[in-house]
């Protein structure tokens, strides 16, 4: 038994640290994306009122939808990361609070 702890306290401690810094991270992250993201769109829909662009919007659907589809494949690798369940709980525990607290 002694023999098996250290190993899994070790991963379970390097997951949860780790996923908090990535959570964190991510969410400060998220948040200066998300203006950026909201500061392209208003300068488009400016431009597009302007008459300086004209915006495609079936071609913009079709690239969302894409993306979306995208979204999908990261279900397989979620699988994978299950698959290793100490440190993957570990993480995630510590990616949510990384989140709420960033």
């Amino acid at each position: 038994m002694s023999e098996v702890l250290p190993p899994i306290v070790y991963e379970l401690g390097i997951g949860g640290i780790g996923g908090f810094i990535v959570g964190f991270a991510l969410k400060k992250l998220s948040k200066l994306i998300l203006v950026l993201i909201g500061l392209f769109i208003a300068v488009l829909i400016y431009l597009a009122v302007k008459g300086v662009i004209s915006i495609n919007y079936e071609a913009l659907f079709t690239f969302i939808g894409n993306l979306l589809g995208l979204a999908g494949n990261a279900l397989s690798w979620l699988v994978h990361t299950i698959a290793l369940l100490p440190f993957a709980a570990s993480f995630i525990a510590g990616f949510l609070i990384g989140l709420k607290l960033g």
